[in-house]
């Protein structure tokens, strides 16, 4: 008897640029996966969840491209998304490492994809992949601790960026978290960007320009 392959639930894949961090600005294939271990994604479960500051849809898999996919059928719609000869893929959630593998991972690098994986620092990454963006939360656990850029939404209560400055990442970010009074956190980031220039600002380019 065969064994059943596995399949992920994907939220949505799509081609656009990416807007935060150190590679803000070069154009990626991004693959959503369904589910979060720091919140359902139910609005009405908001206010108990770990993470209550998400702007992210990631519940389902009704996105554009969205769908329950094998290792094979995915990196294939991964390829058939853009004619454009872009190899870089942005691998984000939801919490991507609940579903994230080493088949996939394989999959896609066999067909010449550089892996750029988004998480929450709750669960061990994989070491295959290429380049690795960690972004803490208030209250949850936090075990991947290296990595090539640390992204921390700020502020968050209880969260000093002062206590991560010694771990083992190449680059260090704050991104101000969204809120309904424009520029407040932005001027704050930014004003702690100036006092301890480790860290550098990133903000969110495709909000900026509206897209995707």
């Amino acid at each position: 008897m065969s064994k059943k392959e596995k399949r992920y639930k994907i939220k949505e894949i799509f081609y656009s640029i990416q807007g935060e961090g150190y590679h803000s600005g070069k154009p990626a294939i991004f693959i959503r996966f369904s589910g979060c271990n720091l919140w359902s994604g139910l609005e009405k479960e908001r206010n108990k969840a770990i993470c209550k500051f998400c702007d992210t849809d990631f519940v389902g898999t009704n996105g554009i491209n969205g769908g329950v996919y094998t290792a094979k059928e995915l990196s294939d719609k991964v390829q058939s998304i853009t004619k454009a000869n872009c190899k870089f893929v942005v691998m984000t959630g939801g919490e991507p490492l609940l579903q994230l593998d080493q088949e996939l991972i394989n999959t896609l690098h066999e067909k010449g994809y550089f892996l750029a994986l988004e998480t929450n620092g709750t669960i061990k990454a994989l070491k295959q992949i290429d380049w690795i963006t960690v972004s803490p939360k208030t209250g949850a656990k936090f075990i991947q601790t290296s990595g090539d850029e640390l992204k921390i939404v700020y502020p968050q209560d209880k969260l000093n960026p002062a206590d991560f400055e010694e771990l083992d990442f190449q680059h260090f970010y704050l991104q101000p978290k969204a809120e309904i009074t424009p520029n407040n956190n932005t001027k704050s980031a930014l004003a702690y960007c100036m006092k301890n220039p480790k860290w550098k600002l990133s903000l969110q380019l495709h909000k900026i320009l509206n897209i995707e």
